[in-house]
């Protein structure tokens, strides 16, 4: 069941991604990396900036254990009671936030992006650009709410599939803008962030009618000082500093970065590629383990989250390693027949591959930050990783501010990656010394396997990046297909080392698989 679920999450985050992989190809086509590139960037930041503070940092990893605990607890009438109190704080939280930022953005386009100041055209821009996004906010801070409850009933494919609708929705905006023939004007600003805001409204009603199919209604209440919202507040608060620790990460390499022509899209779509791993493998773990796990602990079945916890840092590595070695050899092919057309040309290319490279470094980590963290959340600890992503922040930042004059963008990337894993080195380690995180037998065996296989794996796609022609053809078609064969060669060539290693044994699945099929019904 456990990998069931996270095949439903991964297989729609997948779905995204690729759908997002289609959007920003058009958007670097359409748009390039230039003024009105680098407004939207930071436009689009900013309402995600407060949504990861509000909706994916601290109130997922707060308000899904004591969900689940009232339902245990007080039954579904007990929930539903618990989940009115927390909708009506939560809204009207997010609708006084909205009007403040409204207010205030020339302030915060000015603190998230100071080097844009010096160009008044291009400051306005984002300003506006901004203003007409930020209700996104609102709309996924409410979508978080409501899938948080769907996970809780262990319905995931419905808040799973929202972010397609994202995608779907930019990429009918991006594509009337290429047919329309519009350059990367102002307008073509407005009209992508214009469809960045219909998009919120879209994902949220698409989990609201899988919340009515469930038959889960939430009361309507005035915000109280209710016990469950007090406790709320206790477990997120944390969430929320550490939540707001993470986004100053981002926030301080957006600043660094304003200060480069260029360098805020050239991050942005090496955040992109990267990104596609780490949402698939490591949102569908944290999507998916934490209610289980916090299911196992309230259960006292102590042996369960074990090895819940040991499957999943097998699963994800098992899909991360490789493909971060991918994304370090092999980075200009990559972004090359990702974007490298119309208004994103070689410079652009280069910029983008050098960054991706830094960000493959830290991707093992980013992921298995998602495995570590719901062992603290499931036992209502959000207060130890608000302090390891303090000093994470620390070490980001101080090393931001100390490579970007050798380094440039690269530099911003490297102290993300050694910040990141940092804060996942102090997860792993104080959650040992509690007893509460302990690799078995297996998971012992398997991960040194895994490495193995992801190095010679790496090995057979750098040979073939060197000696098989095609990189660096004139025509787009040769690119692609030299890419596809790097591509499909470490797929195999990761499939066989880690069947020769032992690392996964695929002919005993196999084998399990046929005996499955074959066996009588009774």
């Amino acid at each position: 069941m456990l990998f069931k679920n996270f095949a439903t999450v991964g297989g729609a985050t997948l779905l995204s991604r690729v759908l997002g992989f289609v959007r920003d190809v058009m958007l670097a086509a359409f748009v390039g990396a230039g003024p009105v590139a680098d407004a939207f960037v930071v436009a689009f930041r900013l309402p995600n900036l407060f949504r990861r503070l509000f909706a994916e940092g601290a109130f997922n990893s707060a308000f899904i254990p004591l969900f689940a605990r009232s339902l245990e607890e007080d039954g579904e009438r007990g929930a539903r009671q618990f989940a009115g109190e927390i909708a009506a704080a939560l809204f009207w939280t997010l609708v006084i936030v909205l009007v403040l930022a409204e207010i205030a953005m020339p302030v915060l386009v000015y603190v998230l992006a100071p080097g844009y100041f010096s160009d008044p055209a291009k400051f306005d821009l984002t300003v506006l650009m901004a203003r007409i996004a930020f209700p996104y906010l609102l709309f996924m801070s409410l979508l978080a709410f409501v899938s948080g409850i769907l996970n809780s009933f262990q319905r995931f494919a419905a808040a799973a599939m929202a972010p397609v609708m994202l995608n779907v929705v930019m990429g009918l905006v991006l594509a009337g803008i290429g047919l329309s023939g519009l350059e990367p004007t102002p307008t073509t600003g407005v009209i992508l962030v214009t469809g960045v805001a219909v998009a919120g409204v879209v994902q949220l009603a698409f989990v609201a009618v899988d919340l009515k199919r469930l038959g889960f209604s939430i009361p309507l209440f005035r915000p109280r000082w209710t016990p469950g919202v007090k406790r709320l507040l206790s477990l997120g608060l944390p969430g929320v500093l550490a939540g707001g620790i993470t986004q100053i990460n981002i926030t301080v390499g957006t600043i660094i970065a304003s200060m480069q022509d260029g360098a805020n899209s050239f991050l942005y779509y090496a955040d992109r590629v990267y990104q596609l791993p780490l949402g698939v493998v490591g949102i569908a773990i944290g999507v998916v383990l934490l209610p289980n796990l916090t299911r196992s602990l309230r259960s006292g079945h102590q042996e369960e989250a074990l090895h819940l916890q040991n499957r999943s840092l097998e699963f994800a590595l098992a899909l991360t390693l490789p493909a971060a070695v991918a994304l370090f050899l092999i980075p200009r092919e990559i972004i090359d027949v990702l974007f490298g057309r119309g208004e994103f040309g070689q410079e652009a290319i280069n910029q983008t591959a050098w960054a991706l490279m830094a960000f493959s470094i830290g991707l093992p980590a980013f992921v298995l930050n998602k495995v570590l963290s719901p062992g603290y959340f499931s036992r209502e600890d959000t207060k130890t990783p608000m302090y390891f992503a303090g000093v994470a922040m620390v070490i980001n930042v101080v090393l931001a501010i100390g490579l970007f004059p050798f380094l440039a963008h690269v530099g911003i990337a490297v102290a993300t990656s050694v910040a990141g894993w940092v804060n996942t080195g102090l997860l792993a380690l104080l959650l040992y010394k509690r007893g509460h995180f302990e690799l078995d037998t297996a998971a012992l065996k398997r991960l040194p396997l895994l490495f193995i296989a992801s190095v010679l794996m790496g090995a057979v796609v750098l040979g073939l990046a060197i000696f098989v022609p095609g990189a660096h053809a004139e025509r787009f078609l040769v690119r692609a297909g030299h890419l596809a064969i790097l591509v499909l060669a470490g797929m195999v060539s990761f499939a066989v080392f880690v069947q020769l290693t032992g690392a996964v044994n695929f002919v005993a699945y196999a084998k399990r698989l046929r005996s499955r099929k074959t066996a009588p019904k009774t």
